[in-house]
């Protein structure tokens, strides 16, 4: 099959022939459609998570899929060959991704039906970025009326977090840049914007005088972000920070059926913009990690087909 593979990193990815994986007991074979890409790929093929996870070469990385099962492993139940599906890929080492015509997975987590309003595109966008978000915002317990600040709102885990937070009756402050960014973030969901290049806490205070309820942490300083945080606030980063004096937690993604299936019914329904801003071919995934790199906005979807 062809795949994005590294045969080292940090490296790009580029497209090669690989074998086709077969799918072992409890596994599900899914003929992927569409991915994307992720600020945990980039770190892969930059090389950052050496040491951290185990690494098989050629290494083929992503996370994200969707497509349709083509065939199951012994002992699956509740699938069928055609069924339509998206998720994250949940192994314990890297190597066997997404990016690629065929993936396999679990069939039990990280995986669950694509509904018939959701385009495979967007399922294929939807996964990582969409629980890392949720999570996030569970995190810090988000209710009604708390004022909520998401660094790195222009990405596609903060684009998600804007719109599921702003459905939660939240008051949402996000950062971005003045122009093109501003207006991105500004148009999915009622939010107010500061510059994250200019003096944040200035214009943090004007908005919010006895500081913020909560922050997600999903780029910039995180000890600079924990200070704008009211007395009791609360913290949580996707980036593994947690600042001395503050409640915080660092969030882990946990793809799991129900949180999949959640996101995909908002995201279905129209709820829940899944916020694809450019797509690449699969021979041009070269291409989409390099405009990741260089801080697209929202989300970079991969076509397979």
């Amino acid at each position: 099959m062809r795949a994005a593979t590294l045969d080292s990193v940090p490296a790009t990815p580029a497209v090669t022939e690989v074998d086709t994986p077969r799918p072992e007991a409890g596994e599900l074979l899914v003929r992927v459609a569409a991915s994307s890409v992720n600020g945990f790929d980039a770190a892969t093929a930059a090389g950052y998570l050496q040491g951290i996870m185990e690494h098989r070469f050629p290494l083929v990385p992503g996370k994200d899929f969707a497509g349709t099962v083509e065939a199951l492993g012994e002992g699956v139940e509740g699938f069928a060959a055609g069924d339509a599906v998206f998720g994250v890929v949940m192994k314990p080492f890297l190597g066997t991704g997404s990016l690629a015509e065929y993936v396999t997975v679990p069939a039990t987590y990280g995986v669950a039906a694509i509904p018939p309003a959701l385009s495979v595109r967007e399922a294929g966008a939807l996964g990582l970025a969409g629980t890392a978000a949720l999570d996030a915002l569970n995190a810090v317990d988000l209710a009604k009326e708390d004022t909520v600040l998401i660094s790195g709102a222009t990405g596609g885990v903060g684009a998600l977090a804007v719109q599921l937070a702003a459905a939660r009756g939240a008051r949402v402050i996000a950062t971005a840049r003045p122009g093109a960014e501003a207006e991105f973030v500004t148009g999915l969901a009622a939010v107010e914007v500061v510059d994250f290049a200019g003096d944040l806490a200035t214009q943090l205070r004007a908005l919010a005088p006895e500081g913020v309820d909560a922050v997600l942490h999903l780029a910039g300083d995180g000890d600079q972000l924990a200070r704008l945080l009211r007395p009791g606030g609360r913290f949580a980063s996707t980036l593994g920070v947690t600042p001395e004096g503050v409640t915080a937690v660092s969030v882990m993604a946990d793809p799991n059926p129900q949180t999949l299936t959640h996101l995909a019914a908002e995201a279905a329904s129209g709820a829940l913009r899944v916020p694809v801003t450019a797509a690449y071919p699969l021979d041009r995934v070269g291409d989409a990690f390099a405009a990741f790199g260089a801080g697209s906005l929202g989300k970079l979807a991969i076509t397979h087909s």
